[in-house]
C-alpha cells in the first residue's frame, strides 16, 4: 500500500501548510501531566517527516511554544508553527504590551518571525481587541509576524474587521458533523468571498466521533471525562442530545465500512470537503504512541466521499438541532460550550461594577463616560442611569484607532455592528444588557442602507432574545464617514422573568 501523505494548501496567499494541523492544546494539561520537552521535540521531528509539518499552539498551552523552540534549536526539519494571543480585557491597550506578548512567544518558539499569529477577543464590546489587532498589523509590517488570524470570531465581527481594512488570513473555529454553524450560517460564504481560510478544530468532538463511542450509552458523570470530552459533550447536548448524535455516528460507521477506514477518518474528510476549510486541527500529544495516532489520522487522505456517502450523512443530520449562535459565540454568550460550562473566570466583578451597584442602591444618578474628547466639550456622556432606566446617547462608529477614520469602513452593516457593540458596552458598564433594551432609534445617511442596517440590528437582538420598539429615519449625520447613528433606552431587569409576545388578532 502506498504511503499516505496529507494534502497541502496555502493560507494568506503565501504560506504553505498541511491540511492536517497538529493541535498542541493537550500539552496545556487535562490530558498528560508530565511533558518532556526534549522527547516531545523529537516526536515533532518524526511527525514532520510524515508530512504533518504544521503545528498550532497558544500562549496558554503549557510548554507547547517551548517544545517548538527546542525543536528549532535541535533540528533542521522544516515546519510551520502558529500560535495565539488570548489576552484578558484588563484595560491595557498599548503597543508595548502587545509587542511584549509577541516577543515572548517568539523567544519561546525560537523564531524571529511567527508564521501565523492568531488573536482571540473575549469581548467585542471592549475595544481593546481593535487596538491589539492594530498593534499586530504594525508588527506584521515590521516583520515580526507573517500572517494575522483570528480564533472563535463570528461572521459579523469577521466582516467588521475585513471592512475596516485588517488583513485577516484565517479564522479558527469549531466545525464537525454535529456543529454545523460554519455552513448553516454565513461564515462559509464570507470566508470564500474574502479568501479567509477556516482552520477547523473540534473535528472529532474531542474524541466522541470515533468507533469507541458507537452504540455506547451517554456518559453518566461528566467529571470522569477529560477536558476535551467535557467540553464537546456540551456540543452534543446543544445539538439535540445523545440519541441524534448516535444516529449520525451510525451513518459515519456505514460510510467507514464502505471505505475500510475509521469513523474518525470519515468525520475528518467531511470537514475537509467544506469549501472554506483550509485545514483541520487534530489534537497531538507528541508522546511515544504518537506514531500510531498519525497513521490513523492520515486515513482521512486515503479516500473520497461519494455522493451516496454525503446523502447518507446529511439524512442522519436531519435529526440534529442547530447549535445556538454563530461560530465562536459560545465564548461570549450562553450556552457556554466550554469544559467548565461557563465563563466565570472572565466575568469577575470589577471595582466599576461595585461602584455602579452601590450608587444605584443609594438612589444616585450614574453617568458613563468613554473618555471621548467631545464629551466634556459638548457636555454629554455616553449613557446615563437613573434608577432602573438607562438612556444611551446617539452612537456612531467612531474609531478608537487614529489610523482609521471609522470602524466598519464603507459598510453600513459593519458600522451598525460596531455601534451596537459600543451601546452594549455602555449598558454592561451600568449593570445592564441588550436584553433590557426597550427602544432604539436608528438614523442613516441614505435609505439604501435600510436593509443591511436592519439585518445587523435584528441579528444582535435575536441573540438577546428581545425585540425593542424602534424608529428608523434618514438624517444628515455629522462626519463624512459616518453612515449610521443609533441611540437606545433600557429598563434594567425588564426581561429577567421572560418575554411574552402578544400577536395582533
Amino acid at each position: 500500500m502506498a504511503e499516505i501523505r496529507p494534502e497541502r494548501t496555502v493560507i494568506g496567499g503565501s504560506l504553505e501548510i498541511s491540511r492536517m494541523v497538529n493541535g498542541l492544546w493537550q500539552l496545556a494539561g487535562g490530558h498528560d501531566r508530565d511533558i518532556s520537552i526534549a522527547k516531545a521535540a523529537q516526536v515533532m521531528d518524526d511527525t514532520c517527516l510524515c508530512g504533518l509539518d504544521t503545528f498550532d499552539m497558544a500562549d496558554h498551552y503549557g510548554d507547547a511554544e517551548l517544545v517548538v523552540g527546542h525543536h528549532n534549536a535541535t533540528s533542521t526539519t522544516r515546519k510551520v508553527a502558529f500560535t495565539k494571543w488570548c489576552p484578558q480585557e484588563n484595560g491595557i491597550k498599548t503597543f508595548a504590551n502587545a509587542e511584549a506578548a509577541v516577543d515572548l512567544a517568539s523567544r519561546r518558539m525560537g523564531v524571529k518571525k511567527i508564521d501565523l499569529l492568531q488573536y482571540h477577543a473575549w469581548d467585542f464590546t471592549d475595544d481593546t481587541y481593535l487596538h491589539n489587532l492594530d498593534h499586530l498589523r504594525t508588527m506584521q509590517r515590521q516583520g515580526k509576524i507573517g500572517l494575522i488570524g483570528l480564533t472563535n470570531t463570528n461572521t459579523a465581527h469577521l466582516e467588521l474587521l475585513l471592512d475596516s481594512g485588517f488583513p485577516i488570513a484565517t479564522n479558527q473555529v469549531p466545525t464537525n458533523v454535529i456543529d454545523r454553524r460554519l455552513t448553516r450560517g454565513r461564515m462559509n460564504e464570507v470566508c470564500i468571498k474574502h479568501d479567509v481560510g477556516i482552520l477547523a478544530y473540534g473535528t472529532l468532538l474531542g474524541g466522541f466521533l470515533t468507533d469507541k463511542w458507537l452504540g455506547q450509552p451517554e456518559p453518566a458523570d461528566i467529571n470522569e471525562l477529560n477536558w476535551s470530552l467535557r467540553k464537546y459533550i456540551r456540543f452534543i447536548w446543544a445539538a439535540g442530545g445523545w440519541a441524534p448524535f448516535q444516529v449520525v455516528l451510525q451513518a459515519l460507521a456505514v460510510v467507514a465500512r464502505r471505505h475500510d477506514v475509521s469513523i474518525a477518518a470519515v468525520a475528518t474528510r467531511f470537514v475537509l470537503d467544506i469549501p472554506s476549510v483550509k485545514a483541520v486541527i487534530v489534537g497531538t500529544r507528541l508522546s511515544a504512541d504518537s506514531e500510531a495516532y498519525i497513521a490513523k489520522n492520515l486515513q482521512a487522505f486515503s479516500f473520497k466521499l461519494t455522493e451516496d456517502d454525503i446523502i447518507l450523512i446529511h439524512q442522519a443530520q436531519e435529526g440534529l438541532t442547530d447549535v445556538p449562535g454563530d461560530c465562536g459565540d459560545e465564548y461570549r454568550r450562553p450556552p457556554y460550550l466550554t469544559a467548565a460550562g461557563d465563563m466565570s473566570d472572565h466575568l469577575l466583578e470589577t471595582d466599576r461594577m461595585t461602584l455602579v451597584r452601590e450608587a444605584v442602591a443609594a438612589g444616585k444618578r450614574v453617568e458613563y463616560s468613554t473618555g471621548s474628547k467631545w464629551e466634556p466639550i459638548a457636555g454629554y456622556c455616553r449613557a446615563v442611569r437613573t434608577g432602573n432606566t438607562i438612556r444611551v446617547s446617539g452612537t456612531t462608529s467612531n474609531s478608537p484607532i487614529p489610523s482609521l477614520a471609522v470602524i466598519g469602513g464603507s459598510s453600513a452593516q459593519s458600522q451598525t455592528v460596531h455601534i451596537l457593540d459600543t451601546i452594549e458596552g455602555a449598558l454592561k458598564a451600568l449593570g445592564s444588557s441588550l436584553s433590557d433594551v426597550v427602544r432604539t432609534r436608528i438614523m442613516v445617511r441614505d435609505a439604501d442602507f435600510c436593509e443591511e442596517v436592519s439585518r445587523a440590528h435584528g441579528w444582535l437582538f435575536a441573540h438577546a432574545g428581545v425585540r425593542p420598539s424602534n424608529t428608523f429615519v434618514t438624517a444628515g449625520l455629522i462626519g463624512e464617514h459616518m453612515l449610521v447613528e443609533i441611540e437606545a433606552e433600557a429598563e434594567v431587569g425588564c426581561s429577567s422573568e421572560g418575554v411574552v409576545t402578544v400577536m395582533k388578532s
